[in-house]
């Protein structure tokens, strides 16, 4: 059962919101909350068709019939697996930049528990992602995997946070992003399976590219130097 207090929003409010959100996340795209708020006032139809779609995946429909969380209690088995798997490279991926899977701001603004889980969902394997396609966290490997996010789920939270995220390039960064990430990024998105039909953790203890290979994941082209 999803925890976290939602509420439920009257059609002001939730346009309210969004734009709130919206303005907030441009001006400051740390705020995670408000991104959250951003996702989940404008996201409702995208996370009802993931949602049929999980349900007409059996993997997916598993998921959804035990609703795992992805948090340190859930995933700490990660960290003692070899360095070869996937959990592995996720656990590399947290410690080397000293992140904690429970630092994801709950979901408020779902009106129902099944879509309120998908969104939850949505947010917790976002981490799995960057391991799969080996992007960093800086603004080019956030927008980039927006980018796929976008192509997967079509979030419109996604399309505005590539749009407000090159907005803050320097020159030589939103160069990079357009001839280098951009491109790869729309291939892979639409090259990988269906990434929200996926039960990531039954895999953890799996060779990490073979898992790739599985699932059609290209990993993203190596870094370049922003000119």
């Amino acid at each position: 059962m999803m925890t976290g207090g939602r509420v439920k929003l009257k059609g002001w409010q939730q346009a309210a919101v969004a734009v709130g959100s919206a303005v907030g996340a441009l001006l400051d795209p740390r705020r995670a909350d408000l991104i959250a708020a951003l996702g989940e006032t404008t996201g409702k139809p995208a996370f009802e068709r993931v949602l049929e779609r999980m349900k007409r995946s059996p993997e997916g429909r598993a998921v959804l019939l035990e609703r795992p969380r992805v948090i340190s209690a859930n995933v700490g088995h990660a960290w003692d697996l070899p360095p070869n798997t996937f959990g592995a490279a996720y656990a590399k991926f947290m410690g080397s930049r000293n992140f904690s899977p429970d630092d994801r701001p709950p979901v408020r603004f779902m009106e129902t528990e099944e879509i309120a889980y998908v969104a939850a969902r949505a947010r917790e394997v976002h981490d799995f992602w960057h391991t799969l396609f080996d992007l960093p966290t800086n603004l080019i490997g956030e927008s980039a995997l927006k980018v796929i996010e976008f192509e997967q789920m079509l979030l419109p939270m996604c399309a505005l946070s590539v749009a407000g995220g090159t907005a803050r390039f320097s020159h030589s960064q939103r160069n990079l992003f357009y001839q280098h990430y951009f491109p790869w990024a729309l291939r892979a998105g639409v090259k990988c399976t269906d990434l929200m039909c996926l039960y990531y953790e039954r895999h953890f203890d799996e060779d990490l590219e073979d898992v790739r290979r599985r699932w059609g994941v290209i990993p993203a082209p190596p870094p370049l130097r922003a000119a």
